[in-house]
């Protein structure tokens, strides 16, 4: 009975408790999102286009590729629908994360729904507890956004500083960290490497025919790839 009433009244966990949670994801977010600073100067956006973009997207590989989709002078059409197909991901992390939400108003979940990430909800989901308060949620993502938006801005203001010459080859930095993305899920599997290898493979493929040259041979490529790979790997798994 003393075990039934200690679950039943067991406190909530509070703001406090999911910035704590929070914590070790915003100093992981530190580098990345000082380095997307120092290559949205590089790519000649201005201070405030790259704290928006960090405000508004919050989403790190989408904001590196699309910083090299800028500078391909690519449209906003295919920029949008490239962000949305790597993001895609989140509708399904947000419907599981929201079974374990308490009931609250739509828009509050809208709020923490907006800032979750593959580390806000790999932390929330590991959590013991039956359900979630909001107020934790919120803080658990709230943490990492700011660290996320003042460090994007904290990069851009370096980059101002450093000499042009140091300015203009930071755009062969953002290459680089694309591999430095790539690298540690291909060890992991041999799936990912495929699939990397086809979309580049696509891409330089649909480059050679003009109106595939931009943005939409990567969103092409990006789709075909996955659906390739999943569809031939996929029944080899269920064959072996």
């Amino acid at each position: 009975m003393g075990a039934v009433l200690q679950e039943e009244f067991r406190p909530q966990l509070s703001l406090i408790h999911g910035i704590k949670a929070g914590l070790p994801i915003a100093i992981g977010y530190t580098p990345v999102a000082f380095t997307y600073g120092l290559l949205a100067k590089a790519a000649g956006l201005s201070l405030w286009e790259t704290i928006a973009m960090s405000m508004f997207v919050f989403a790190g590989a989408s904001q590196y590729i699309a910083l090299s989709m800028l500078a391909a002078q690519t449209g906003a059409i295919e920029i949008l629908i490239t962000t949305f197909i790597m993001n895609i991901r989140h509708l399904l992390m947000s419907a599981s994360l929201n079974e374990r939400a308490e009931h609250d108003k739509p828009w509050i979940k809208a709020v923490y729904a907006f800032m979750v990430t593959d580390e806000s909800f790999s932390v929330a989901a590991t959590r013991n507890e039956e359900k979630l308060s909001s107020h934790f949620l919120l803080g658990l993502g709230f943490i990492g956004y700011c660290s996320w938006v003042v460090f994007s801005g904290i990069g851009y203001i370096t980059g101002a500083g450093l000499p042009e010459v140091v300015q203009n080859s930071m755009g062969i930095a953002l290459y680089a960290m694309f591999i430095g993305l790539l690298v540690p899920a291909a060890k992991k599997s041999r799936k990912v490497i495929i699939l990397a290898s086809t979309a580049a493979l696509l891409n330089i493929a649909f480059s050679q025919y003009e109106p595939l040259s931009g943005g939409w041979g990567i969103i092409l490529s990006t789709i075909l790839s996955a659906a390739g790979v999943e569809l031939i790997l996929g029944e080899e798994k269920a064959h072996a």
